[in-house]
Parts: structure tokens; C-alpha cells; sequence
């Protein structure tokens, strides 16, 4: 079909707010509503593949027209027609749905790691990765909300009771499963059990050699999710297969190097992930899955490792992702990798758009939930990332690292009390504690925000790690340094902010990478304004762009940043003006038009 050659309700639109004519968009809005494009025409379904395309990229169109036009309507002060205007569009494009709005009409369920009777040898990778299939098959079912990896993981070889295992993943069903391998024959048994009475409900059995199961898993995941469809009385969703491989022996490369980028922590853990998946691809070179899994393996190790050279593997990353993309366009993953990448280019716009497009494509993906809710959040957009970060908490309750983010926007709320909780639970889960300190100082509780925060230190060397190329520290030298740190943050006492400062000024001086997170981090907390100008605003990494969340904490002295009179030109450096005209403004931001 011709471009142009149809004009549209929307094109008009489009239009009316491109030229300024804000009242009749207005006017045009209220009667196209919600209504999509080219709305109940239908010709097939090679017409219906094209039709979804354009509607995409007419949305995308109508989104970026939109803001503009509620910019200028900001900057003009006609405040009555910039509220008519966002309340018609927020009918067409409604916020991100709410907790109880997920929940509705949806069955839980969690995918259990599946025990695995098998050789030795195996060391479960084959079992791990019919469950990452299954996974990713049943998320794709509307009707569905399926537990996410990490938290169904922490249940591996469990002998808790269902109900127990349940209720720990807010879910009301359980998909478990035993692999019998012996030689080269193998029985896949699944069954589904309730998780109140216990009982099984359904169950499924999959009997042949090795090789006819590997050449069949593909069908043999779809007769489980339709199985599933059927018992659980859902509607029945043809799931899009994932790129993976015709190789055995790639196959089993890519599940052993993806089981250990997932692990990420440990010595030697990611350097061995990448050698097995770059194996993998000289194999089966057409392998999206994994190149996409390589290029997770790369962020891991600028992020989990003091690798020296976060920026070259970053690099290598988003040319993996885009790899991955070229041979399967659908993929979320890759596209968040290669969001990771633009925050490290100042195209925070891109990231933005990379992620969003990740959630239209896989809108119940976890990991996809909490990137979108952690960007906003970095971004100034606290209340616009909650709904995200709960919903993937909300899916994966086990995953520790989460709560680091529902701690910060939280925090950034004023939830003090919800803040010290998610950072509680955080550091229950086996993470560091800096976030649940952080809430304690702002509570008013200095001595406990103290003493938590010095905890971190018996995390070295598994969860975190010193900054790269530093020598280690002796026991004596490490208790000293954190103390400290932890007076320097947060005993509110000048002089141990001054000696703190002293010693991030001597970092950044001598660090291998002198925009180290253990420069940023403390520089925000502290309000060290010039510090963070001069890290963030010389390069943003994959390790240190978190530390984003903490400067929209509206307390002191972390204020001092955002009042800083150089805070403008640094946030219009790196990008982020650029990415608040298109997205919104901060909630702590004045609106532009009020900007002196």
C-alpha cells in the first residue's frame, strides 16, 4: 500500500498537532478515542502482519506528536488545554497497569526447576533448559503471569511443600517435571499441580531417543503450553519460537555458558560463560538466542567483574545484540542490552525507546518490567517506575537485586518506612545493604544507617567487588576504610563528610576507571555536586549508571546536587534534557516553562 495513499482519522491527527492546532486535535481526539488504526478491517493474515506494523509505528508517531504538543502547551501556560489533551491520550495510551490490574482475570503460575534423573555429566543443563523454554512459551499466554527464572530457581532441588513454595512466589499453580535420561533415551514427565490442595491436575509425558527430543522440543514445549491452556480453561496462544539451534552439541554449549551468565558471580564464572558461548556460535553462527545470551554475558562482566575494560565490552555487547536482532527482530533482551549500551552513549532517549519497545514486545517478562521502571526511575520519574518495579517484584519475588530499585523509588517517593522494608528484604535475600542504610539516614535513625552500612563489607569479593585494578585491602585496612565510608555518608557530621570526600577525590585521581560506582554512588549521597559532574558527566557505564535512582532522593544532602547551579548544563550534557522533553519531567524538577 501506498504511504499517503490513505488518509486516516489518525493522519489527521498527527496532523493537527504537528501544525500547532492544538484545539482540534483536541476536538479529533475525543472522537477517535481508543479506536486503533484501520479498526475491523480485515483481509487475512498476511494484511493483519502488516496492519499490527503500522499501527506500531503510527502510535510511535502519534506518542512523540503528542508530547511535543503538551511541551509547548506547558511552556505556554494554557494549562486547561494541557490537561484536556493528556486526559484524552492517556484514554488512547493508559499508564502502565497497576498491581491489582495485572492480577485480574490472569492464572499464576511458577515453572519449577525440573529434577533430572540423568548422566552426571549433564549437570542439569538440559533439564534447565527445557524450563527456560517453557518459560518463555507460557509467558506469551495472555492469561497467564508466569513466575520469573530467578525466583522459581531459588526452589532447585526444594523440599518445601507446594503451598510453601506457592505462597513465596504469589502464584497458584506449579508446573514441575522430572528428565529420566539414560544413554541416549529420554522421558519428559510434567504434571501441574494445584498449589492449595496439592493435587496434580494435569499431567504430560514425553518418551523417545535424545536426538528425536531435541529435534521435537520445540513441540513438545507447545503441547505442554496448549496442555496447560486446556486444564487451566485459558484461551490458547500460538507462542513465537525462539531462534534457537538444530545442533546438539551448540545447544548444549549455549546452556551451560547462558546457565553461568545468569550465576554471574564467582571467579571465573563469566570469562568461562563467554568461552562456551562463543564455542556455540562457531558451531551455529545463525544462533540468535545466543548471541543475544553472549551479549548479556558481556554486560555481566562490565557490571559483576573489575574488569578494565567495561567500555570495549559494552561495545562488543550491542554488536552482539544487534546480531541477535538481525536474525530474530522480536527479541526483548537484545534490545535492552542495547539500551545499556545508548546510557553509556548520553542517548538516554534511545535507551528509553529500546526499553518500551522490549515491553510492548514481552509486556509479562520481569526482567523486561524492571529495566523500564529502573530507566524512569534513573530519569527523575519516580512515580511513573513504580508501577513497573512492582509488577516485576510482583513476578519475581526472590530476585534480590530488585529491591534495590523499590527501595530507591520509594525513597524517592517519601515512602520512608516502604524504603527501609524493600531494603530489608533486599539484604535478606543475601544483598548489600548500602540502600537499606541509605532509608535509615533519611529516617532520622544515623547510628543504625551507620552500622548497616558497614555489613556490606562481608559481601567483598562475592556480591560486589573493588573497584577495578585496586589492590585488595587487608582485613584491618577494610574494616577501617568502610567505617569511614559510613560515617562520611551518614553521620551528618561535616568533618567525616570532609574526610570522605578527601578519599573519593584520591580515587578518582588514581582509579583505573575514575568514574568508578564507588565514586558516584557515595558523591550523590554526600552531595558532592562537582564529583558527580565530573564521573557521570564524563562517561556513564553499565556499572555506574545506577547510581542515577539516588539523586532524585528528596532529602540532604543529596538536594545539593539537583541545586546545584551547574545541574542543568550536566543533565542537558549526558542527554537527559533531550529525554525529559520526549518522556516528562522529574517529579522534583520545576516544569521547563517555570526554568529561569
Amino acid at each position: 500500500m501506498k504511504a499517503g495513499a490513505v488518509r486516516t482519522d489518525l493522519s489527521d491527527l498527527h496532523d493537527l498537532l504537528t501544525e500547532g492546532k492544538y484545539l482540534e486535535a483536541t476536538e479529533r481526539l475525543v472522537s477517535i478515542g481508543a479506536i486503533p488504526l484501520l479498526d475491523q478491517m480485515n483481509y487475512g493474515e498476511a494484511f493483519d502482519d502488516w496492519l499490527s506494523v503500522h499501527r506500531q509505528q503510527a502510535e510511535q508517531r502519534l506518542q512523540s506528536a503528542v508530547s511535543v504538543a503538551l511541551s509547548a502547551l506547558e511552556k505556554g501556560d494554557n494549562l486547561s488545554e494541557y490537561a484536556r489533551l493528556s486526559s484524552l491520550w492517556s484514554v488512547r495510551h493508559p499508564p502502565a497497569q497497576t498491581i491489582a490490574d495485572r492480577k485480574q482475570g490472569k492464572v499464576r503460575i511458577a515453572v519449577l526447576p525440573f529434577k533430572s534423573i540423568a548422566d552426571p555429566a549433564d549437570h542439569g543443563f538440559f533439564a534447565d533448559g527445557v524450563v527456560d523454554e517453557l518459560i518463555t512459551s507460557l509467558g506469551q499466554v495472555p492469561q497467564l503471569l508466569v513466575a520469573g527464572r530467578t525466583s522459581s530457581f531459588q526452589f532447585k532441588d526444594s523440599d518445601k511443600p507446594p503451598s510453601k513454595i506457592a505462597d513465596t512466589l504469589n502464584v497458584s499453580h506449579l508446573l514441575e517435571g522430572t528428565i529420566y535420561r539414560q544413554g541416549e533415551q529420554v522421558r519428559v514427565a510434567v504434571s501441574l499441580v494445584d498449589a492449595e490442595s496439592g493435587f496434580e491436575s494435569w499431567a504430560y509425558c514425553y518418551d523417545g531417543s535424545l536426538d528425536d527430543m531435541f529435534a521435537a522440543r520445540a513441540e513438545v514445549v507447545q503441547a505442554i503450553t496448549n496442555g496447560l491452556s486446556d486444564a487451566l480453561k485459558l484461551t490458547e496462544h500460538a507462542s513465537q519460537p525462539r531462534k534457537l539451534t538444530s545442533d546438539r552439541k551448540a545447544y548444549g554449549l549455549y546452556l551451560q555458558g547462558r546457565a553461568l551468565t545468569i550465576r554471574a558471580i564467582g571467579d571465573g564464572v563469566l570469562p568461562t560463560a563467554i568461552e562456551l558461548l562463543e564455542k556455540a556460535l562457531e558451531i551455529d553462527p545463525e544462533f540468535a538466542e545466543c548471541w543475544t545470551a553472549l551479549a548479556e554475558a558481556e554486560i555481566n562482566m562490565t557490571v559483576f567483574t573489575p574488569c578494565l575494560d567495561r567500555l570495549e565490552r559494552c561495545e562488543k555487547a550491542a554488536g552482539y545484540a544487534k546480531k541477535a536482532l538481525c536474525l530474530s527482530p522480536q527479541q526483548a533482551h537484545a534490545r535492552i542490552v542495547l539500551a545499556f549500551y545508548a546510557w553509556t552513549q548520553n542517548d538516554i532517549i534511545g535507551a528509553l525507546d529500546l526499553a518500551f519497545e522490549a515491553y510492548r514486545l514481552e509486556p509479562n517478562n520481569p526482567d523486561v518490567l524492571n529495566r523500564v521502571g529502573s530507566f524512569l526511575l534513573y530519569c527523575g520519574r519516580s512515580r511513573d517506575a513504580l508501577p513497573y518495579i512492582e509488577a516485576s517484584i510482583d513476578q519475581d519475588p526472590v530476585n534480590g537485586r530488585n529491591y534495590a530499585i523499590l527501595s530507591g523509588v520509594h525513597l524517592n517517593l517519601g515512602n520512608i518506612e516502604a524504603a527501609v522494608e524493600a531494603g530489608q528484604r533486599m539484604v535478606d535475600l543475601g544483598f548489600p545493604s548500602l540502600w537499606l542504610a541509605a532509608a535509615l539516614a533519611v529516617s532520622g535513625d544515623r547510628e543504625a544507617a551507620i552500622e548497616t552500612y558497614q555489613l556490606t563489607k562481608k559481601l567483598m569479593n562475592t556480591v560486589i567487588y573493588p573497584p577495578a585494578g585496586s589492590a585488595p585491602l587487608n582485613p584491618d585496612a577494610m574494616d577501617a576504610y568502610w567505617l569511614m565510608a559510613a560515617k562520611g555518608l551518614w553521620s551528618g557530621k561535616d568533618q567525616d563528610r570532609k574526610n570522605y570526600c578527601m578519599v573519593l577525590e584520591m580515587l578518582h585521581a588514581t582509579l583505573h576507571d575514575p568514574c568508578d560506582s564507588t565514586i558516584v554512588l557515595p558523591a550523590i549521597w554526600m552531595g558532592e555536586a562537582p564529583m558527580v559532574f565530573k564521573t557521570l558527566g564524563t562517561q556513564i557505564t553499565t556499572a555506574n549508571f545506577f547510581a542515577f535512582m539516588s539523586l532524585w532522593t528528596n532529602a540532604e544532602p543529596i538536594n545539593r546536587v539537583r541545586l546545584h547551579p551547574d545541574f542543568m548544563d550536566f543533565v542537558e550534557r549526558i542527554g537527559m534534557v533531550a529525554a525529559w522533553e520526549k518522556y516528562g519531567w522529574p517529579d522534583l524538577l520545576p516544569k521547563p516553562s517555570t526554568i529561569i
